[in-house]
């Protein structure tokens, strides 16, 4: 089954917006839906309220449903909504109901594991040893939460590259 949908997840700074281009270019220039919640960010600030995270969540959806609409398969995903959900964990200690009502998941799932350095560029928060490590464990959680097809992708370099291959390969497969 040739997936719709590829969703990278996973904290900052783990390799989640350097991958989403590759694999795009990898299966034919197919669309790459960037990380709407940067460019939110960007243009105003990094000072979120729970509102804002719902505006970046339904912004995000819908710049993946017109990516969708394009029918060039598979789309790739820097996060999506279940991300944002995230944030709102790591944040405010709870979600908006907004995010439990959000039903247009990926077809698969790579979970970026923490394995490479924090970087830190501007519109990172979440840098110390165990801030990651709860942001990563919530990243999980949330893709086990909501019961979606999803692969752990770790190493370096090329290595991180292939391991993503393979997982998308292997889900592809089940």
């Amino acid at each position: 089954m040739r997936p719709r949908s590829i969703c990278l997840h996973g904290p900052e700074s783990s390799g989640k917006s350097t991958m989403a281009p590759r694999l795009a270019q990898h299966f034919g220039g197919v669309p790459c839906v960037a990380e709407f919640g940067r460019t939110y960010c960007e243009a105003f600030g990094t000072d979120l309220t729970m509102a804002d995270l719902v505006e970046i969540g339904k912004g995000h959806d819908a710049k993946v449903r017109a990516a969708l609409g394009e029918r060039d398969y598979p789309v790739i995903l820097d996060t999506d909504p279940l991300m944002t959900a995230v944030w709102a964990d790591m944040m405010f200690g709870r979600r908006d109901p907004w995010f439990a009502t959000w039903t247009n998941t990926a077809d698969l799932y790579l979970l970026f594991d923490i394995d490479l350095p924090w970087v830190e560029d501007g519109s990172r928060m979440f840098g110390d040893e165990a801030a990651r490590r709860r942001f990563f464990d919530l990243s999980r959680a949330i893709l086990e939460e909501r019961g979606v097809r999803w692969a752990l992708v770790s190493g370096e370099g090329s290595k991180r590259y292939l391991n993503a291959l393979h997982a998308i390969e292997a889900l592809s497969r089940d």
